[in-house]
């Protein structure tokens, strides 16, 4: 590996210490549903997204809810320290992306064939504290003042 690259691969290391994300791949409902209840939470407290989610009625809503926590026990693996309630933690990103299609035919009438696409989706949820955000942005102004 030549030098280059292990300063790019130790800058993406020490960038990936403070990223708290969690990955749900092939969930098995459109995309397009999914993203109903994404909308709704991206960008709130993480207290005020988990009872949005404990509370609808979508299905999208219960893995949604799952993935939250798993972010959230990411962030609280990565600051053994810290406390969550002195954490603000926030709905930094969350996409829905499509996944695999399932591809099936259902009969219709006069011989014809109709196909049914079985959707899926993936989707990326990303939590960050707004405190220690702040802080860096304090840090990276003073320095470019400098």
């Amino acid at each position: 590996m030549s030098a280059s690259k292990k300063l790019a691969a130790n800058a993406r290391k020490e960038a990936n210490k403070t990223v708290y994300m969690a990955r749900l791949v092939d969930n098995p409902t459109s995309p397009r549903k999914t993203r109903i209840m994404a909308n709704v939470i991206r960008g709130k407290n993480v207290d005020y997204a988990m009872n949005v989610l404990k509370y609808s009625p979508r299905e999208a809503s219960e893995k949604l809810l799952k993935l939250l926590k798993s972010a959230i026990a990411n962030w609280q693996v990565k600051n053994e320290g810290m406390r969550l309630e002195n954490a603000d933690l926030y709905v930094k990103t969350i996409m829905v992306d499509g996944g695999r299609m399932l591809k099936r035919i259902r009969t219709a009438p006069q011989g014809r064939a109709n196909r049914i696409r079985k959707r899926s989706n993936h989707i990326t949820l990303v939590i960050a504290d707004r405190n220690t955000e702040n802080n860096n942005n304090e840090i990276i102004k003073e320095e470019s003042q400098n």
